[in-house]
């Protein structure tokens, strides 16, 4: 083997050894952010439960902030890819029942990421303000004017869009953020695929009914 083919070899390695790092310490951290709060958790908790050198993790994230910031974008974005598939061409009875079905995935696998946001929310955004005003703000404009569209169409009822992904958000949400109260009532130790399942299309009949879109 030439050294140029050993170099490339290398880079490759490198570069598996990093993403493995970075996806490892996400998740790490998405866990204790969400159990510990962001004043409760430190660099060196992550990295012990990481197994992880803490350099290692001041390497990639040079301070617990960026790391804080860096789950909540994750997160954020993954929700906005969602909205973005929604297009004025689409018929809303499948984009909206794709949409809350992709809203509910992502509170059944990024349950402690959903959790962190809406702490992150209940503290006055002090991390997040930037891109809610910026990002989020622009990919949410977007989004009720596609929905506008389809009111325009006449292919849903005349109803405000911004309320409409409130009532979405919330109802969706609820299964990571509020997924304890619920198991607990349920007498349950977590939420099953079932009831993700059945949420799912209980929040779609009511959404699609509710904006005069029929089902059949």
């Amino acid at each position: 083997m030439n050294d140029m083919k050993k170099g490339v070899i290398k880079r490759r390695k490198s570069a598996d050894i990093r993403k493995d790092n970075l996806q490892l310490i996400l998740s790490v951290a998405e866990q204790r952010f969400a159990e510990y709060g962001y004043n409760g958790t430190t660099i060196s908790a992550i990295a012990d439960q990481a197994k992880l050198p803490k350099s290692n993790i001041l390497y990639y994230f040079k301070t617990k902030e960026v790391l804080y910031k860096e789950v909540l974008s994750k997160i954020l974005k993954i929700w906005m890819v969602d909205m973005e598939e929604m297009t004025a061409e689409q018929h809303p009875k499948q984009a909206l029942r794709h949409y809350i079905l992709l809203k509910i995935k992502q509170s059944k696998d990024h349950s402690n990421a959903s959790r962190i946001f809406a702490s992150e929310l209940l503290h006055g955004a002090p991390f997040l303000r930037d891109k809610l005003q910026t990002d989020l703000k622009t990919q949410f404009i977007r989004t009720c004017q596609v929905i506008r569209e389809w009111i325009a169409k006449q292919w849903m009822n005349p109803i405000s869009p911004e309320h409409l992904l409130f009532m979405i958000w919330s109802s969706t949400q609820a299964y990571a953020d509020y997924g304890l109260q619920s198991s607990i009532l349920m007498g349950k130790t977590e939420l099953e695929d079932d009831d993700f399942e059945t949420g799912a299309e209980l929040i779609t009949q009511i959404v699609l009914k509710g904006c005069g879109i029929k089902l059949l």
